[in-house]
């Protein structure tokens, strides 16, 4: 379910002073945010960001493309690392 468009996208304050001050300063060094939930503005573009997922911070850097996308989509949490290794291993071995 979306959010209403009376309310807007979901932006959080906090992140955005943040950039409006990154943008003045002209910084080059990637804003931290533990904000997934964030919705990316046409301010964030060409911004660097570190999103936290869970365990460790992910550089996303945000392009046109990706304005109206949530920051937390570009840092995955779960990394699928295959079905039944040990099984491979044996089936390897015995060829």
């Amino acid at each position: 379910m979306s959010r209403s468009t009376k309310k807007g996208p979901f932006v959080d304050p906090r992140l955005l002073e943040k950039v409006k001050k990154h943008k003045q300063a002209g910084e080059l060094s990637p804003i931290r945010t533990w904000s997934r939930a964030c919705t990316i503005i046409p301010e964030f573009v060409e911004i660097k960001f570190q999103v936290h997922n869970g365990k460790r911070f992910i550089d996303v850097y945000v392009t046109e493309q990706m304005v109206g996308h949530k920051l937390g989509e570009f840092a995955p949490t779960r990394y699928f690392k295959g079905h039944g290794f040990a099984h491979t291993k044996e089936a390897t071995s015995l060829t």
